[in-house]
């Protein structure tokens, strides 16, 4: 994959790329990434790519002749892939957003800056708008690492492990279920008995299990999109039913079905 990222910071990217994972993946050659430099494409003597905002206001907006200049110098008139622009407006940036990115050959990223970009840019040269959040950052810059890492941990052949994507948090609607290693254990703490049983069907089970419950109790929101077998549903009618039975009667919480948790 190839990823053109145009900004007025690049150097705030190198140090990360340069890094883990985002380092193995240029290494071997999937993942390119090349940094754009508005100011670049400038034309005045002061390279000046912001200007007050007609109609008056606080704050400054990043004029377009510079965008549109850096944009169509690198992908062309008009650019032929995706042309995204990183801006709390656009639509939320979720696993299944990485995943539709990730099978782009090359895109390109706009990280923005001050009180945004002229209203020109995302009418006539974006394809695409996208936020990582409902909150304002400086700029796009740390929006635009944030997508590229999630997306570069999807592209075949980055992870050593080459289901690991389908494993994490999200990737089937869920949360991902509790982790733990070495030591068994720890200040008292016992990693749950199941894991180290050996007998995989019943660590699946857990680990599901586990997932729905974190899911439910943290994010039930997502429960409504997720893919649910019967069991799974049967096993959150049993913790619906529990969380009712404790809120009538505190000594009813004992008989829920409670996760194998470390013991203090």
């Amino acid at each position: 994959m190839r990823v053109e990222v145009f900004t007025l910071f690049p150097e705030v990217f190198e140090p990360y790329l340069s890094l883990s994972i985002m380092a193995r993946a240029r290494q071997k050659g999937l993942l390119e990434v090349r940094l754009h430099n508005i100011r670049d494409w400038a034309t005045d003597r002061h390279k000046t790519v912001d200007d007050e905002p007609y109609g008056g206001g606080g704050g400054m907006v990043m004029k377009p002749e510079p965008i549109f200049a850096a944009v169509e110098a690198v992908l062309g008139r008009p650019p032929q892939v995706p042309v995204i622009l990183l801006t709390p407006q656009g639509r939320p940036f979720t696993q299944e957003v990485a995943w539709e990115l990730a099978q782009q050959p090359h895109l390109a990223l706009i990280a923005g800056r001050y009180e945004g970009v002229d209203e020109r840019v995302r009418q006539h040269l974006v394809t695409d708008e996208i936020s990582i959040g409902d909150y304002v950052l400086t700029g796009g810059e740390l929006p635009a690492l944030v997508v590229l890492d999630a997306v570069t941990r999807l592209l075949p052949g980055v992870l050593g492990d080459p289901d690991a994507p389908r494993k994490d948090s999200f990737s089937d609607g869920l949360l991902e279920h509790p982790h733990y290693t070495r030591p068994a254990v720890f200040r008292g703490w016992k990693v749950p008995e199941v894991l180290l049983s050996g007998h995989h069907a019943e660590i699946a089970r857990w680990r599901r299990r586990e997932a729905l419950r974190r899911t439910w109790e943290r994010r039930p929101d997502l429960l409504a999109r997720a893919s649910l077998t019967e069991e799974d549903r049967a096993f959150l009618a049993q913790l619906e039913a529990a969380r009712r039975a404790s809120e009538s009667d505190p000594s009813a919480a004992a008989s829920s079905p409670t996760p194998e948790e470390p013991a203090a």
